[in-house]
């Protein structure tokens, strides 16, 4: 049985160009100097130093090129492979990896249901809304891979945005049902405090 496409997957069929248009923005607003790292700086404050740290749905690698800069072990995942090869363009150093996150686990090289426990990373984050673009049959799917992966004292930080489609309750629902203990709620990736009328997500989890 196939797997549903993600809203990506979807938009890379309808324009091909997308994530070279996608590549190019940020390329522009780096030229610009605008601040595009602000999501990395949160996680390198909250990892230990020389973390293994997984960018889940890294794109074109912007924020593990900047994690990698500041001493961490990084590994970049990715579904789309014109992502993945800029990514290795920016930090040939890195590990980045062309995959599903659904699949993640086998991905770098374990079995589907294998809990890498201290082989884990100590820090798992997912940012730039990549949780609205998973397909949504997947979603808990991927939050069960990410738990997995996650050494025994890891964190993993997401963040998106309300509006696109995966409410945050539904969002809670399905991390504690992957596994997944709900630690801390923020409302920005600066930390802005978290509250109803909040827009956008940054959830910080740890396996239960």
């Amino acid at each position: 049985m196939s797997r549903e496409k993600s809203a990506w997957e979807i938009t890379k069929e309808q324009n091909p160009a997308h994530a070279q248009w996608y590549i190019q923005r940020f390329r522009a607003m780096e030229e610009q100097g605008k601040d595009i790292w602000g999501e990395a700086r949160t996680i390198d404050a909250m990892a230990p130093r020389n973390a293994k740290i997984l960018d889940a749905g890294c794109g074109m690698g912007r924020l593990g090129a900047h994690l990698h800069e500041k001493g961490h072990r990084v590994t970049g995942v990715d579904l789309d492979p014109e992502l993945i090869e800029e990514a290795q363009r920016v930090c040939p150093a890195a590990h980045w990896v062309v995959s599903d996150l659904a699949d993640l686990r086998e991905s770098l090289g374990y079995s589907k249901d294998s809990q890498l426990g201290e082989e884990g990373f100590d820090m798992v984050f997912s940012a730039g809304n990549v949780m609205t673009f998973l397909a949504p049959s997947t979603r808990r799917e991927v939050l069960e891979e990410l738990a997995a992966v996650l050494a025994p004292t890891g964190r993993a930080v997401i963040g998106f945005g309300a509006g696109r489609g995966y409410d945050f309750a539904h969002f809670f629902e399905d991390a504690a049902a992957s596994g997944l203990k709900l630690d801390s709620t923020f409302s920005t990736w600066e930390l802005h405090p978290f509250t109803e009328t909040s827009t956008f997500l940054v959830a910080v989890l740890s396996r239960v």
